[in-house]
């Protein structure tokens, strides 16, 4: 049975209005009115991209766009689920690139249309520079790109929004391949870590770590260490 709330907000999923109690993300809000989900649901931490949202709240013309295990509902909020968005993705094998400056501009040459309207940065749940990075890939500077949208999440919801038909996070992604593959300094320590994962190594320690209560997780995540920025490097 659902608990009476001091506070509640109405919002309307496929044209039906249900009261839900404030303070909801828009992915609670529809399991509280009765929705299952089967598909666009994915981590729920605002990380996999997989519950895009375009939402309107009434009376307002304006859009909004995020993510649906993130934002919390609004009075008079009406909500569209987007299962996937249809993002045509070049199709290349990674081992056969080479890094030029050309390379981001001819796998997706869509890139030139650029119009700097800078909708697509106005659409990401992650708050990233879209439109900057774009403009990075068109100049050739993989290495910016790549770092500019390095919090891309590939929701896809700047590709469906895009005059141009920009396809900018597949453009991002193959930025960030690029950069991990040809251009940052490689690991000292990867080749040997994946040897003791291979091995093993570290089952006992996981065990470990799956019996610990959320608190105790956290205060270890918090004083972590990490070698690379106690050395000040990179690798």
């Amino acid at each position: 049975m659902k608990e009476n709330n001091a506070e509640e907000v109405e919002v309307f999923i496929m044209g039906k209005g249900h009261k839900v109690p404030a303070g909801l993300t828009i992915m609670k809000a529809l399991e509280y009115a009765g929705y299952r989900f089967i598909r666009g649901c994915g981590c729920r931490a605002g990380f996999c991209g997989a519950c895009s949202t375009v939402y309107r709240i009434e009376d307002e013309q304006k859009l909004g766009f995020d993510l649906a295990c993130q934002k919390v509902v609004e009075d008079k909020m009406y909500l569209v689920q987007l299962p996937f968005v249809p993002a045509s993705k070049a199709e290349y094998d990674l081992d056969k690139l080479e890094p030029s400056d050309s390379l981001l501009i001819t796998m997706y040459p869509e890139i030139a249309r650029c119009v700097s309207c800078n909708t697509c940065t106005k659409s990401c749940p992650q708050e990233i520079d879209t439109m900057k990075y774009i403009q990075m890939a068109v100049r050739g500077d993989i290495e910016k790109c790549a770092e500019l949208s390095f919090d891309c999440i590939q929701c896809g919801l700047c590709a469906m929004r895009c005059p141009a038909d920009i396809k900018h996070y597949h453009v991002s992604q193959l930025a960030r391949r690029l950069r991990g593959k040809y251009l940052d300094t490689k690991s000292k320590n990867l080749d040997k870590r994946l040897t003791e994962i291979e091995n093993n190594k570290f089952n006992d320690e996981i065990k470990r770590l799956m019996k610990m209560d959320k608190k105790e997780i956290q205060n270890l995540y918090k004083n972590r260490k990490i070698e690379a920025e106690e050395k000040g490097e990179g690798n």
